[in-house]
Formats: C-alpha cells, structure tokens, sequence
C-alpha cells in the first residue's frame, strides 16, 4: 500500500509554495487533507485491463500522477544487534505539460526521498527527507533498463540486467545505509493481477506489484560506526493517478515476513468512523491466498502517543484470518517510530508471534499506519 499518494502531494505543494529542497519547514499535514479526488485531466488512470510488464514497469510512469518504489527491511548486525530501515522514492507529477521556457530547471515532475533507521537494542530512531526537481539537471529521476532510482546521491540501481540484485546507497548526518538486495520471491502481483482497488470511484486505483523477501546484506552507519548487516528486505512498486475513496481517512499497512517461509501483506482502508473499508485488501503465500476485508480480523492491543505531535497509534495488533486457521501478533519493536516529516505518520519495524494451522510461527516485518490524529475519531 505505502504512503506514497500523500507524500508525492506534499512533495508537490512544497515545490509550488517554493520551499527549500531538503529539510522542508512544512510538517504534519494529514492524508485525508492531501488525497481528494483532484482533477486528473490529461493523466492516465489505473486499468483493469492492464497486467505490468518487466522490466519496463520497473521503471518511472510519467504520464500517471504519483508512484513510488518503497523498500523497508529488518537487519542483523554484530552481537545480535537488530535494526530496521525504511528507503523511499516517490514521483509526484505536477501537470500534465512542462511550460514552455528555456531554464535547464523547467520540469513537470517533483521527487522525495524517505530515509528511516531504528536502533532496536539501543532504542533510537533516525528519519529524514529529500525533495528534488526533475528534469535536464538530472537532481532526481529514474530508468528501466538499466534500472536506476535516484534522488541526488541516494540511490537504487541494478548491478545486472535486467532488475536484481540491486544495490542502495542513502546517507545522511548521523547514519547511512549500503546494502545490496537479492533476488528473491516476487513479483506478487497485488489485487487483481497487479490492478489495486482503493475506492468507487475509476480514479480510485493504482497498479501495484511487490518483491515480499529480498535477501540483503552490507553495511549501516551509525554515529560514525560501520556496522555489517544482513537480512530481509521487501520492495512495494505503486503507480496511478489514484485517491483515496471519499470515505476513508487514512490505513493501516502490514507487511510481514513469517519463518515458516510465507509472506502476508494487508492494508486496511479505515473510515471516518474507524471501521474498515470493505476495499481493504491483501495476500497470503505459501499458498497464494487473494485476501479481502471480510475474511481478516485487526483488533489493536496497544496503543503510543507520541510525545512530539500528541497523535495517539495503535502499535500492538491482533491479525486473524480464520480460513487460514492463522492468528499473529504484531508488535513494534520500538514504539516511537514516527516519521514527523512533511507528512506526519507511523512506519516502523515489527515483531510477530502466534500460529497457523496449529503450529507455531514467528516472524519479522513492518507496519505503515496514516491518518490517525489527535481527536476522539480514533478507533
């Protein structure tokens, strides 16, 4: 799922309000403020019709409004040590020509960067952000073949024809990730063969594939310590001119990676009410299961409120899902992971824990919670 559809909108209102490139000043607008059904006039929309093809969907989509490439992943380190990191691009289409002027800096197209790491035995969380113009100063861009994501100096790119490994690259003051991604399982088409329904609406929709288990290794930085790591890794691939229904205030994103070999992604699509969107969605493998809202059952066990936006997330989950006789608990590996960036919300390292089919399972994963605020519309 990913935040991708509010960070990409935010991006481009700090672009058009002219606000510096990196570090934005402009913090905690919400996802139901950014994601109306805006005018999508000369953008293509999601199509059912359409299966992606690769490598070309592994590459940028111009012509649609937002998309992102999304990994997030759980390491290893020295003694045991644990971490956690989120790396993010997203591409925000500002209209649907450039104008018509000669400056090298003319461009219909803006570009973020997220970069997150957790400390898990050292209980310490580190995020920033990056925005960055597109076009001929090729600050920020991507390509298929080779594929290449890029936004100045942080970076995914291929090492071999024609997708995997890859090789990431992200630095900023006080730590830094490099590792390299292997192949893995994928890519799981999500949906219906790739056509992802968040809404009624047809605008409603976004194409959407993922590689749930990426084998990883390399190095972090912390502080100036270079640590060797290795682990999993999981990649989201989103694109469309998509909002979100006029119903829904915001979702919760699992996607988890059990030790029995299995992966499961949900996103439950919450209301302005707080139940769940019956467009909330998933899968199961190992087998492939198609997941819908009425075969998962999410009841929140605990809750944080962070200290720095007063905003209230529920960061302890019972997930069911009967027909798979599969139970799980989800629990943050550190509460406080809240990215307080241009768009405020929760994305974080999980612990799991329960049983399926009477046998018991463990895992690791991440969670991605938006929309939840201050106010007693909470669930």
């Amino acid at each position: 799922m990913s935040l991708g559809l509010a960070i990409a909108a935010s991006a481009a209102l700090l672009y058009l309000l002219r606000m510096p490139e990196e570090t934005p000043t402009a913090r905690g607008l919400q996802v139901a403020s950014l994601l109306g059904d805006a005018d999508a006039s000369g953008l293509l929309l999601a199509d059912p019709s359409y299966r992606p093809t690769f490598p070309f969907d592994h590459g940028p989509h111009p012509d649609f409004r937002s998309e992102w490439w999304y990994l997030t992943g759980n390491l290893d380190g020295p003694g045991g040590r644990r971490f956690g990191f989120q790396f993010t691009i997203f591409r925000f289409a500002l209209g649907t020509a450039t104008e018509d002027r000669a400056s090298r800096w003319a461009t219909r197209q803006v570009w973020m960067g997220h970069l997150a790491f957790t400390d898990v035995d050292r209980k310490r969380f580190f995020s920033t952000e990056r925005i960055a113009r597109g076009g001929e100063m090729g600050l920020a861009g991507a390509t298929a073949e080779p594929f290449t994501a890029w936004i100045k100096d942080w970076r995914m790119a291929s090492t071999d024809a024609p997708f995997l490994p890859i090789d990431l690259t992200a630095r900023s003051e006080g730590f830094g990730l490099a590792l390299t991604l292997m192949p893995g399982p994928g890519p799981v088409l999500q949906g219906e063969n790739g056509f992802s329904r968040k809404g009624p609406g047809p605008g409603n929709a976004s194409h959407y594939y993922s590689y749930p288990r990426l084998p990883a290794s390399g190095e972090v930085t912390l502080a100036g310590e270079v640590l060797p790591v290795t682990g999993q890794a999981w990649l989201d691939r989103e694109w469309g001119t998509s909002a979100l229904g006029p119903l829904v205030r915001g979702w919760d994103w699992f996607a988890l990676q059990l030790d029995d070999g299995g992966e499961l992604m949900y996103y439950q699509l919450r209301r302005m009410d707080g139940s769940a969107d019956p467009l909330s969605a998933g899968t199961l493998t190992r087998p492939h299961r198609r997941l819908e809202a009425a075969g998962v059952a999410l009841t929140p066990r605990r809750y944080w409120t962070s200290p720095e936006t007063g905003i209230r997330y529920p960061v302890s989950w019972d997930l069911a899902i009967p027909s798979e006789n599969l139970r799980l608990e989800v629990e943050a590996v550190l509460d406080a992971q809240e990215m307080d960036l241009s768009v405020t919300y929760w994305e974080g390292a999980v612990r799991v824990a329960g049983f399926r089919r009477g046998v018991p399972v463990t895992g690791r994963g991440y969670l991605e919670m938006t929309g939840y605020d201050a106010t007693p519309l909470n669930p």
